[in-house]
């Protein structure tokens, strides 16, 4: 039975970057709702017996169409958000692992660097989806965009997302209204790097 990350924070403690109402409303129903719909199509398709990772990596050998996209769409739904939630914090000015900042010097020439990359392609992400810093077994960082609920399980194969930064409307619409790029750059204000660098370190 796959479960919804445990928040470690209030739904109020993102303020003012990220409001109350949307943090209820993003957990409490949609969150909720992938995770529901997830286990129910784990539970058909019989993968009781795989992690999220295995299944949403596999999908091609699901050979039913609707229940391969249900897969999809609820387990990439129920990944993400989890990854999206654990990363957040009201910590203030965190700052990532030795490893990982030495990778993102290595692969972006710096943390500035990172985090512009990231943001044009949230930016640049038509319609819902999502913005990705993942990492391979090596420890290379790679940032990408995808769209739906779909991630770097899907489309890049060993990339382990690190980082997500969600760009379907229900994630800022309640409270930024159509201005994405003050949502993205005010999630930056509440990115956990502590949680970043660890995800890094625990990459599959």
């Amino acid at each position: 039975m796959f479960e919804q990350v445990k928040l470690d924070y209030d739904f109020n403690a993102l303020e003012p970057h990220i409001d109350t109402l949307t943090m209820e409303t993003h957990y409490g129903k949609h969150h909720a709702t992938y995770t529901k719909n997830f286990n129910e199509a784990v539970e058909k398709a019989g993968l009781s017996n795989k992690s999220v990772e295995e299944i949403l990596s596999s999908l091609s050998s699901v050979s039913d169409e609707a229940l391969r996209s249900a897969l999809q769409n609820n387990g990439g739904g129920y990944y993400n958000h989890n990854l999206y939630f654990s990363v957040m914090s009201p910590k203030k000015k965190t700052k990532p692992s030795a490893a990982l900042e030495e990778a993102i010097k290595k692969d972006f020439g710096s943390m500035d660097k990172l985090i512009e990359t990231l943001q044009n392609l949230a930016l640049g992400q038509f319609g819902s989806g999502w913005a990705f810093l993942s990492a391979d077994e090596e420890g290379k960082l790679y940032a990408t965009k995808a769209a739906n609920q779909n991630n770097p399980f899907m489309e890049e194969g060993k990339h382990t997302p690190i980082l997500g930064i969600d760009v379907w409307e229900h994630a800022y619409y309640l409270q930024y209204k159509n201005l994405r790029g003050d949502y993205v750059k005010n999630f930056f204000e509440v990115l956990d790097w502590e949680k970043v660098s660890e995800n890094y370190e625990n990459r599959k």
